[in-house]
């Protein structure tokens, strides 16, 4: 028997097929629910919600991957005898933060405001998925479509970085176990009230209209001068030359590295403050802003600094660039690319005056913390009030030089100061308390044989700068001598 089909059969089943599919077809088109605006509108916020998600997570990784920069920085600026302790204190210093921030910070930035100065909820992460596995959006001082455990990991790692600015300006003379005990303390407490304040949407300087779009003085301003109180109570570092002469950096490869990471990771922490990608142009515009910025403030620099000696200075290239990238921080979502060149200039010739104040006021900051973050930290809150474009406010008020009066300039000068002078109250309170325990200034010994030797029994160049022993131990003097030009 022939069981091949033949054409005219298959003819035929084609022609049956047709005419079910025909009768049925309406009825298969009704069973399902049409579209309707409401589900349309449901399905697009999804959609809205998972790529703001994605985006707000990715900038996080970058902001985080910046602890990366400042290790190899600090590790670059400072002398052999310190680096390992700098690198830990680093890594350790994010470990610490997200206990801290998870624990205590994050409820009291972004929980429950209490008249606008604290939050009193979701300590712990409290807000848990539901029963039905959804997971909460935002957090209640907080606006944004993204769900809770996303603004947490995000804000997290500004955290971190506003802890890790003071380990430069400290470096090579702190108490290990007093570096986590800040770095605890600021975490938990110092920088979430700052937040509070200023990004928390019931917030006292929220709700004048303060304009910092990405931490130029929540971040910045706080690690800036928290760790100049630091530096300020601690002391110098043991051997180091004259006033007016900055110690040698023993790395400038990895001061670079450093430096190039941390402009990197700056696209995470200014354009990633958008915390959506609704509005491109605003993104674009963040960017633009930022790199504009920081190399404006590199030439500047480089060019005013071999007007003062003669030479292309590595070191205060690479700390300008980053003068221009903390300038632009808090106004690079209300001001025009123009601007951000003015202002990247100026941060350029204000790290290089800063260092110079700091080091006549006798005060030891290894890495030029204080002038790059804090100093221009506040000079960018502070452009905001000069250059602001009315349309891209959040009031609608320009800055004094675009017509808009001292309106802006104001409620900016009253958030800058009201900041300024709580962290510097907080760290003399803090630092003191360290310093009265006998946890602020590393013990005596370290500065004789060395911070790597003395706390981690360690060298960064084993093979080049060996430590004997006796030293890991502490079991002997050495001549201090032989590590003064370390």
């Amino acid at each position: 028997m022939n069981n091949r089909i033949r054409p005219w059969h298959r003819l035929i089943a084609l022609g049956i097929g047709s005419m079910v599919f025909a009768v049925l077809a309406p009825t298969v088109v009704q069973a399902a629910d049409p579209p309707t605006v409401q589900s349309l509108s449901e399905a697009t916020t999804k959609l809205q919600i998972s790529i703001d998600t994605t985006w707000v997570l990715l900038s996080g990784f970058l902001v985080f991957f910046m602890q990366t920069g400042f290790a190899m920085l600090e590790a670059g600026l400072l002398r052999q005898r310190s680096v390992v302790n700098a690198l830990l204190e680093n890594f350790i210093d994010a470990a610490v933060t997200i206990l801290a921030w998870w624990a205590i910070g994050f409820g009291i930035a972004f929980g429950t405001s209490v008249g606008g100065l604290f939050g009193i909820d979701t300590f712990f992460l409290s807000q848990l998925p539901a029963a039905d596995g959804s997971y909460p959006l935002g957090a209640p001082g907080s606006t944004v479509a993204i769900n809770t455990y996303t603004l947490f990991f995000f804000q997290f790692a500004f955290a971190a970085t506003a802890s890790t600015i003071t380990t430069g300006s400290m470096a090579g003379r702190t108490d290990f176990i007093g570096d986590l005990i800040y770095s605890a303390i600021m975490g938990a407490i110092s920088y979430p009230l700052v937040v509070h304040w200023a990004w928390n949407a019931n917030g006292w300087l929220t709700k004048l209209y303060y304009h910092d779009f990405a931490g130029g003085s929540v971040v910045h301003t706080v690690g800036g001068w928290t760790a100049l109180i630091g530096a300020y109570l601690l002391g110098p570092r043991p051997g180091r030359p004259a006033w007016g002469t900055l110690p040698p950096a023993h790395n400038l490869g990895l001061a670079t590295l450093g430096t190039m990471i941390l402009w990197f990771g700056w696209y995470g922490f200014n354009p990633g403050s958008t915390l959506s990608t609704a509005n491109p142009g605003l993104m674009g515009l963040v960017t633009i802003n930022t790199t504009l910025s920081a190399g404006a403030a590199a030439l500047a620099t480089i060019i005013f600094q071999y007007i003062r000696t003669g030479k292309w200075d590595l070191v205060y290239c690479l700390n300008g660039s980053l003068a221009g990238l903390v300038a632009i921080t808090a106004p690079c979502a209300f001001v025009a690319p123009w601007a951000a060149v003015l202002i990247g200039l100026t941060g350029g010739i204000l790290v290089v005056l800063g260092v110079d104040l700091i080091e006549s006021l006798h005060i030891d900051d290894p890495v030029g913390a204080f002038s790059v973050h804090g100093i221009n930290g506040m000079m960018g809150t502070l452009s905001v009030g000069f250059f602001a474009q009315s349309e891209l406010t959040l009031n609608k008020k320009a800055g004094l030089f675009l017509g808009g009066g001292f309106d802006l300039l104001a409620i900016q000068l009253l958030g800058v100061v009201a900041i300024a002078i709580f962290t510097v109250a907080f760290a003399f309170l803090m630092y003191g308390g360290l310093k009265a325990i006998g946890r602020l200034r590393v013990n005596p010994e370290a500065d004789r044989i060395g911070i790597d030797a003395y706390e981690h029994g360690a060298s960064v160049w084993p093979d080049v700068y060996a430590i004997p022993e006796s030293e890991k131990n502490h079991t002997q003097t050495p001549d201090i001598k032989a590590f003064e030009n370390e």
